[in-house]
């Protein structure tokens, strides 16, 4: 095989992986999640997302995505928080305490039951995305998650998980955001429907 034919073998590959993963994805833990915003929508108050790394960029992505499609169930706008994106604030909490505490010490004392978060964990196990999760859910506070692998700890924790089934950290995180833009999509499409009743 020369070089040309190694190049597309891998392009095919890649993309015929991403939609076979795709296909495999739980429709149901969408749905689930896009209910569990209608649902409280009329008490919902502040949402919280956060990840490291490339989870940190999706995190970062939502922000910018809800907020720019002005997110709303019938006209009631929410505020979306990304946790990920204050380098200053990230950085003096893992120098002062630990990295672990980074997501935790950012809504300690700061939750309210009427909050959501959004936790994005390729593995599920990063320690201080369970650490956040753990505390949010003494709060009663409502917990969806964004997983690949086999889910890890955070899958299990979770009220709602979007599970992407693959053991590959690059597809994992290309399907959160493809999530993540269907959940714009379809809430979208929802207010355009209320709209018209």
């Amino acid at each position: 095989m020369n070089r040309d034919e190694v190049l597309k073998n891998h392009i095919k590959n890649y993309l015929e992986s991403v939609m076979m993963t795709l296909q495999k994805m739980d429709i149901e833990s969408i749905y689930k999640m896009i209910n569990l915003f209608i649902e409280k929508s009329s008490c919902l108050r502040t949402i919280y997302v956060f990840g490291n790394g490339g989870s940190a960029a999706t995190a970062l992505h939502m922000q910018n995505d809800f907020n720019n499609e002005t997110l709303s169930i019938i006209g009631k706008k929410f505020n979306i928080v990304s946790l990920s994106n204050n380098v200053s604030l990230l950085t003096s909490i893992a120098n002062d305490f630990s990295y672990k505490d980074v997501f935790f010490k950012q809504i300690e004392g700061r939750l309210n039951k009427h909050d959501l978060i959004i936790a994005i964990s390729g593995s599920g196990n990063s320690k201080n995305v369970i650490k956040a999760v753990e505390y949010a859910k003494e709060q009663n506070v409502k917990i969806i998650s964004f997983t690949g692998f086999d889910g890890g700890i955070l899958k299990k924790i979770s009220d709602v998980n979007i599970h992407v089934p693959i053991d590959n950290m690059q597809i994992t995180e290309d399907l959160h955001l493809i999530v993540s833009h269907l959940f714009i999509t379809v809430m979208s499409s929802l207010n355009l429907y209320l709209e018209n009743k």
